[in-house]
C-alpha cells in the first residue's frame, strides 16, 4: 500500500481518537476559560495546559529521536506580522460568538448538534475567503506592511543564537515549561480527582505528536512526501468543504482525513452512549452569533495562522515564537468576548 494511503488511514484513526475523547471529556480551551473566568472553576483550563504539557514533551522527543525537522511545518518563522496577534484577538472574539472553536464545533457536530454545522460552514467559507478569495489581496498588503523579523523562528534557536548549545537550549526550555504547565495543571486537588479532565489532557495531549508522527515519519518519501502537520482546525475545515464538492477533481489529504475522523469518532460514541440530540437555534440572535463567530474564526485564524488546538498546541508544541502570539490573542479576544457574561452574573 503507498505510504500516502498510510497517512489517510492513521489520520483517520487520529480523528476518531479526538472526536471520542473530546466528546467524553468535553475539552475544551473556551469552556475553559468560561469556567474558569466566570465560575471560579478552573479543571478544563488546567486539562487545557496538561495537554499543552504533553504534546510539548512528545514534540520534542520525536523531533530529536525521530528525527523530524519541526522548521518544515508552517508554524517555525523568523519573519512574522502583527496579523497573528490581531488574527488571535478575532477568533477569540468567534469562539465566544459561536461557542466553541472549529474543533469542539466538529465534535459537537458528531453529537447532532446543527448549530455548530452553520458554524463550521461559515468557518471553512471566510477560511477560503482569507487564504485564496477576495480577502486575500487585502490581507497579504496588510501582512507585509507590518511584518518584523525575529533572530530565530523558536524559543530554544533563540538561545542557542545567544551561545547556548542548541540541544541543551531545546530541552531546558522544554523541561522548563513542561515542569511548570504541568505544577500548574496537577496543583489543584478538584482536577486532580477529575479522572474525565486528566484523561482528556493526556489524551489529547498525546494525539498531537501523534499527528507529527503520522505525517513526518509514516508520510516521509523521498520523491512523494507528504507536508508535515499535526492536528489544526481553520483551513483544514475549508479543504474539507473543498473536498465534499469537488472531490472527483483533488486528492484526499490527512487534515481532511482528521476532520471526517473526528466527527465519525463523536458520531460513534454518541450512539453508544446514548448522547445523540439534535439540536438547533433558540432564536434568530442566536443564527447571527454563531454566524459571525464562524466567520471571526475563518478570518482571525488563517490571520493567526492557526486555532486554540492549531497554535495553542500544536504550534505550541514547536516551541515556535508565532504560537505565543497567537495563542495570547486567542486568550485576549476570548476574554473581551466573555467580559460582558461575567459581568451580567457578578453580584
Amino acid at each position: 500500500m503507498p505510504h500516502t494511503e498510510w497517512v489517510l488511514i492513521a489520520g483517520l484513526i487520529l480523528g476518531l481518537l479526538f472526536g471520542a475523547v473530546g466528546q467524553q471529556t468535553g475539552f475544551c480551551l473556551l469552556r475553559g476559560l468560561k469556567n474558569r473566568w466566570v465560575e471560579g472553576d478552573g479543571r478544563k483550563l488546567r486539562a487545557f495546559a496538561l495537554a499543552m504539557a504533553v504534546a510539548l514533551l512528545g514534540t520534542q522527543a520525536l523531533a530529536v529521536l525521530a528525527p523530524i525537522d519541526l522548521g518544515a511545518s508552517v508554524h517555525p518563522q523568523r519573519t512574522l506580522s502583527l496579523l497573528i496577534p490581531i488574527g488571535g484577538v478575532l477568533f477569540g472574539l468567534g469562539m465566544v460568538m459561536a461557542n466553541g472553536c472549529g474543533a469542539r464545533s466538529l465534535v459537537l457536530l458528531g453529537t447532532g448538534n446543527l448549530r455548530s454545522l452553520v458554524v463550521l460552514l461559515c468557518l471553512g467559507i471566510a477560511a477560503y475567503m482569507t487564504m485564496s478569495g477576495v480577502l486575500a489581496n487585502g490581507r497579504l498588503a496588510v501582512e507585509g506592511a507590518v511584518q518584523f523579523r525575529l533572530p530565530a523562528a523558536t524559543w530554544w534557536q533563540w538561545l542557542a543564537s545567544l551561545g547556548m548549545d542548541g540541544q541543551l537550549a531545546r530541552w531546558l526550555v522544554t523541561v522548563v515549561l513542561v515542569v511548570l504547565l504541568s505544577a500548574y495543571a496537577l496543583a489543584n486537588s478538584a482536577f486532580r480527582r477529575s479522572g474525565r479532565d486528566l484523561a482528556g489532557g493526556l489524551l489529547i495531549g498525546l494525539l498531537i505528536p501523534a499527528g507529527w508522527w503520522i505525517t513526518g515519519v509514516l508520510g516521509d518519501d523521498v520523491f512523494d512526501p507528504v507536508r508535515l502537520a499535526s492536528l489544526s482546525f481553520v483551513a483544514p475545515i475549508g479543504d474539507s468543504l473543498q473536498y465534499l464538492m469537488i472531490s472527483t477533481g483533488i486528492s484526499l489529504t490527512f487534515p481532511v482525513a482528521v476532520v471526517a475522523g473526528i466527527v465519525a469518532g463523536s458520531f460513534a460514541l454518541s450512539l453508544i452512549t446514548g448522547g445523540l440530540h439534535w439540536q438547533g437555534f433558540d432564536s434568530p440572535r442566536h443564527i447571527r452569533r454563531s454566524v459571525l463567530g464562524g466567520v471571526l474564526m475563518g478570518i482571525g485564524g488563517v490571520m493567526a495562522l492557526g486555532c486554540s488546538i492549531g497554535q495553542g498546541l500544536t504550534g505550541f508544541s514547536t516551541l515556535a515564537i508565532s504560537a505565543w502570539l497567537a495563542l495570547g490573542g486567542i486568550v485576549l479576544g476570548a476574554w473581551l468576548g466573555v467580559r460582558p457574561l461575567k459581568s451580567w452574573v457578578s453580584p
